[in-house]
């Protein structure tokens, strides 16, 4: 069965920020394939893949465009798409017969082996639907867009044959700059893409120029050679690895062929000046071992796939209806791969964001704050691989200040913060300190055991001590809503800060610090007591303490229900519920009263608040409306118009990870206390 929800783009191979394609169309075969970064105008960003069937010998288009072809194909009508946590499942019909193609990407965050491992698999499944038999063949083809930044950059390619018949054919850049290209819209230009056949004696294959397609199509031929005109320019007779499936004579039983789609950085991330590979990588295993094991790989993770689509859509249902159900398929794959996942030279997990489409800045602080409540579902392993980066710079002497950074630097290069200049004004310090303390509180809580936070006991004292001194009215600075500009007296911060101190209260009770725990738990009550008097506006609170007559989302707060802390009075969530409904517009409730706009996931962690599930529902699903009805066709934005439905900024971040706030309040690890 179907989503109802027409996705603005849809999510095809998604393994990290680099190896990220998507259809940004309502059919498969509308348009081109592209990298998240594409831009329509600039026709940058584009990854070609195409799909043809041959069905008693005539051909028909279902994925991408094919324009060297004198004359259109027709297309097998694309009838159904279906969009699940792990997976992108296509359906085609016609000439008697039925195609379904299913993208799939293991990221499955209790088995990182499998996680990292940059390979996606392709499955095609085809019978027939009109009692008849029928002869098929696939093409599939990928271009060497895949593997550069820039079209005008020259390429080589090759193949290989490996274990039980295993056909790997790969394409790169020539001149391999690896790690060399940072920033935000950018595409990998070194490493290798590769192409992985199963069974390929039952197939044929070439790497050669796009040409072939209008070849295949006219003579159901492909070259019977590798094209060696190499290296040359990917924009110059744009080469591709291509292959063609022989289905046979296909009958009403279900037939099934896969391909997998993998890349080989070689080395990942830049760490504090020092290299470091794919998490894939730490045991040993070589290039050729996994792409090995993707294939031998293929039938337990498809099942493990399976089997974790439906459980987590029965939850997401369960939770928040059909409509939740569809936004958090949606996001699942995005949030994953907006990281890349690697070990430091200690061993030690990190999980390193890159903050798409904003600044992309690598492992930034509140890019992992809103997207930590998928990661403390699954594995909250991950989230201490967020935090790791941040705590080893804040200990070093390139970093001035007293409260916690933004981020690391620019990704994939790790190496220091760059955002704002590390100027004092241009910082988050309010911010960044109550996310750290908020996230390692949710990590010890979810784990039952505070080590973690004991190995970072003296950056987060002192953070806890900025917090203690400045949280309760913020000075004129920046929070995560950077967009909006500085803020003083923000009622939104000053309850970061506050349950920032509650959370560490709870921290030092974990670790049985008693008189610790008395003094930050008292403090952080009698500040919010304070904030309820100080931010009071009749029938809500307002955004900042001086400013009558305004309001906000205040989102933080949602933290003070997951730790049951209960600092705030239950009147204040009530009262602030009453009035986001009040707020509502077309696409939901703003972020506050400046602006139209709003945040995906600061919505649906207001939504969270309510204690009534209607109220609940009521608030989160016009994202849905949103995500069905705008027409920016971009991957998930969390930064859109209310009234119009326009993405203002931002895509493919990691943020949605966010919108499984609402299945996280259900969960049991709550704090007792």
């Amino acid at each position: 069965m179907g989503n109802s929800l027409r996705p603005p783009a849809v999510p095809l191979v998604t393994v990290d920020p680099y190896f990220n394609a998507w259809s940004n169309a309502d059919h498969l075969y509308d348009d081109h394939v592209h990298h998240w970064t594409y831009d329509k105008n600039g026709q940058s960003g584009i990854f070609g893949m195409v799909g043809m069937i041959r069905i008693d010998g005539e051909v028909w288009r279902f994925m991408g465009q094919v324009p060297d072809t004198e004359q259109e194909l027709n297309v097998l009508e694309q009838i159904q798409l279906t969009v699940k946590p792990l997976s992108t499942i296509y359906t085609f019909q016609g000439a008697g017969i039925t195609l379904q193609v299913d993208f799939t990407t293991p990221l499955l965050l209790d088995d990182l082996d499998a996680l990292s491992r940059p390979a996606s698999y392709i499955t095609f499944d085809v019978w027939a639907d009109d009692g008849k038999e029928h002869d098929v063949h696939i093409y599939f083809d990928v271009t060497a867009e895949w593997c550069v930044h820039e079209t005008s950059q020259q390429v080589t390619w090759s193949r290989s044959t490996l274990e039980n018949d295993i056909e790997n054919m790969w394409i790169g850049t020539v001149d391999q700059p690896i790690l060399k290209r940072k920033g935000d819209d950018t595409r990998i230009d070194w490493g290798y893409f590769h192409l992985l056949i199963p069974h390929a004696n039952d197939t044929v294959s070439v790497i050669h120029s796009r040409n072939v397609r209008k070849q295949w199509i006219h003579t159901n031929s492909l070259p019977d050679k590798d094209d060696r005109q190499m290296p040359r320019a990917v924009e110059e007779n744009t080469p591709v690895v291509a292959v063609v499936l022989d289905f046979k004579s296909v009958d009403a039983t279900k037939e099934t062929k896969f391909l997998t789609l993998a890349y080989d950085d070689i080395d990942s991330i830049e760490y504090f000046q020092q290299r470091l590979p794919g998490y894939w990588k730490g045991n040993g295993q070589t290039t050729d071992q996994m792409l090995q094991l993707s294939i031998t790989d293929y039938p337990r993770l498809k099942k493990a796939c399976h089997e974790f689509n439906e459980s987590l859509m029965k939850k997401a249902t369960d939770v928040g209806g059909t409509k939740y159900r569809d936004i958090t398929a949606l996001a699942y794959r995005q949030a994953v791969a907006a990281h890349k996942l690697v070990r430091d030279d200690q061993g030690d997990l990190l999980f390193l964001s890159k903050e798409n489409n904003s600044n992309g800045c690598i492992g930034t602080v509140d890019i992992s704050y809103p997207s930590i409540p998928l990661f403390l579902l699954y594995n909250p392993e991950l989230i201490k691989g967020m935090m790791r980066p941040i705590f080893r710079y804040a200990r070093s002497d390139d970093w001035p200040f007293e409260f916690a950074p933004h981020d690391v630097g620019v990704y994939p290069i790790a190496n220091g913060q760059v955002y704002g200049e590390n100027k004092l004004e241009n910082q988050m310090p309010i911010e960044e300190c109550g996310n750290m303390l908020i996230m390692m509180t949710a990590v010890c809580l979810a784990e039952g055991k505070g080590t973690f936070a004991k190995e970072n006991w003296d950056l987060l004292t002192g953070w806890a001590k900025y917090l203690e001194k400045n949280g309760l009215d913020p000075g004129n600075q920046l929070c995560t809503d950077d967009f909006a500009g500085h803020l003083a007296h923000n009622a939104n911060l000053s309850i970061k800060a506050i349950i920032g101190l509650g959370s560490y209260g709870i921290l030092c009770e974990l670790l049985g610090k008693k008189e610790e725990q008395k003094k930050y738990t008292d403090l952080a009550q009698q500040m919010a007591l304070e904030w309820e008097e100080m931010a009071v506006d009749n029938d809500h609170y307002k955004l900042t303490f001086d400013q009558s007559g305004t309001w906000s989302l205040k989102y933080n707060l949602i933290w003070d229900t997951i730790f049951s802390l209960n600092l705030f009075s239950k009147e204040v969530r009530e009262k602030e519920i009453l009035y986001y409904l009040s707020k509502q517009n077309r696409f939901g409730t703003p972020l506050d009263s400046r602006e139209t706009y709003t945040k995906a996931d600061w919505l649906v962690w207001a939504a969270a608040l309510a204690d009534r599930k209607e109220d609940e529902r009521s608030l989160m699903e016009p994202l849905w409306d949103f995500l069905n009805e705008t027409e920016d066709r971009d991957p998930f934005t969390d930064w859109f118009d209310t009234k119009s439905g326009k993405r203002l900024n931002f895509k493919n971040r990691s943020v949605v990870g966010g919108l499984f706030m609402l299945m996280l309040k259900e969960t049991n690890w709550k704090a007792n206390a």
